[in-house]
């Protein structure tokens, strides 16, 4: 599981899920992107599973990305303990995802291939998401500057 190598803070705050993804919204290095349409939180054991669903169907073949990483330590109490004595234990780290964010890419299958493995990492995370190819993303892109697809 994707865990960070060491910290600067242990513990942060739980921050806010407001707005659209700012950074890494664009397929960087694949044909194939799965974006997330809705915010919130991927744990390290989701996005491992997602990886394993989507290297297992397209059978080692093709090269697979993953664009996000659990930066963010969420703590937890134990169960049954008493009120205060401070902030819990680090329990399992996420990664933040807004709508709009790429959160994995893949290159070198087919489409229909690409999509299938897609649509099954898709059931392992907790956001709704969609399949985009890099051409679609680039003429999106183009509309909204102004410029012809």
């Amino acid at each position: 599981m994707l865990i960070p190598k060491r910290v600067k803070r242990r513990k942060q705050h739980r921050g806010t899920l407001k707005g659209a993804a700012h950074k890494g919204n664009t397929i960087a290095y694949g044909e194939y992107g799965l974006v997330a349409e809705e915010a919130g939180w991927i744990k390290s054991n989701q996005i491992e599973a997602a990886r394993i669903a989507m290297t297992r169907f397209i059978k080692r073949g093709g090269k697979v990305w993953i664009d996000i990483f659990p930066h963010k330590p969420i703590t937890r109490h134990p169960a049954e303990a008493r009120m205060g004595s401070g902030k819990g234990a680090v329990e399992f780290w996420v990664a933040v995802v807004k709508p709009g964010r790429v959160m994995f890419e893949m290159a070198g299958v087919p489409e229909e291939i690409a999509r299938e493995a897609m649509r099954l990492a898709s059931h392992k995370l907790p956001v709704k998401c969609k399949f985009i190819k890099k051409e679609a993303a680039v003429a999106v892109e183009n509309t909204e500057m102004g410029g012809e697809a």
